[in-house]
């Protein structure tokens, strides 16, 4: 995977309670790798092939002023593929270990889709944690009791050597990861790279990527983030892909609306999905840079 990242940057890797970590930092020159940069944290979304590539075209462009620390979340990328069916609370202790491992407190923290939703819960939870987050389309993908993710049937999820299936089929091979992201994590066929399609595979192709991969798509992961926002305090900026998939704008503002006082602001990104950070880096580059001297 390492050939995946921007120029400077390489691999370190820490242990958590599900496994050893990979994390992507600076490394080498022309960054200025000194501990007393400001530290931000940049975690990725789920689903198949996921990885801290996801943000590298945003978090290069930081590197002269901050520490930056991308993570493989367990389960995905580089990081251990622990063989077991992942639940909610694996995925905020893990964020929550990486944090406390890696940075100086309270960090900034930007991360996407489901994986900002769990990062909102353990905001809640250990709020000392956090300075501000920056957050693309979080959903619990049950949001208003209204499930908008899994596209199969439990009871195909679930079937004996069909599970394998599925992910062989809708994964591991290169048809399928454009595929799959042409139909529901980009707005704009055309901005789907040979690059982008090489690294979800390589790391869709990792062993034990189906543990994960399969958590996700049967739901085990989903919750309701209604009934957690409202008591979230660390100040936070949200945009949204305004052709997301799954997870629509509307929805987003809905979330939003829950809890002005803690999320100051909301950006809707025009003809991205929902990963208007990879179609759209440049952007999301520059929001991000107005949150922080914010």
């Amino acid at each position: 995977m390492l050939q995946f990242q921007p120029p400077g940057f390489g691999h370190k890797v820490i242990q958590t309670s599900l496994g050893s970590m990979v994390y992507y930092t600076q490394t080498n020159t022309p960054w200025d790798i000194s501990e007393n940069l400001p530290s931000l944290v940049f975690l990725h979304n789920f689903g198949g092939g996921a990885s801290a590539y996801e943000w590298s075209k945003v978090y290069s462009a930081f590197a002269a002023t901050h520490r930056i620390f991308a993570p493989d979340l367990i389960g995905w990328g580089e990081s251990f593929h622990t063989v077991r069916n992942y639940q909610i609370n694996d995925y905020i202790t893990n964020i929550s270990e990486f944090i406390k491992q890696t940075c100086k407190e309270p960090v900034t923290v930007i991360a996407s889709s489901l994986t900002a939703a769990l990062t909102i819960r353990l905001a809640i939870q250990e709020p000392q944690l956090f300075k501000t987050l920056f957050l693309s389309c979080p959903s619990g993908f049950d949001d208003f009791g209204q499930s908008s993710g899994r596209r199969l049937p439990l009871e195909v999820i679930n079937a004996p050597l069909l599970d394998n299936l599925i992910y062989k089929l809708g994964a591991e091979n290169e048809i399928a990861v454009r595929n799959f992201l042409q139909s529901f994590l980009f707005a704009k066929p055309a901005r789907i790279s040979s690059e982008i399609v090489q690294a979800y595979l390589a790391s869709a192709q990792q062993p034990n990527a189906k543990f994960a991969a399969l958590s996700f798509l049967r739901g085990d992961l989903y919750f309701d983030l209604s009934l957690y926002i409202k008591q979230l305090t660390v100040p936070t900026a949200i945009i949204w892909g305004e052709k997301a998939q799954f997870i629509n704008i509307n929805l987003g503002k809905r979330l939003a609306d829950l809890n002005k006082n803690a999320i100051r602001d909301f950006y809707g990104i025009p003809d991205t999905g929902i990963l208007p950070h990879l179609e759209t880096p440049e952007i999301v580059t520059g929001l991000i840079n107005r949150h922080l001297v914010c």
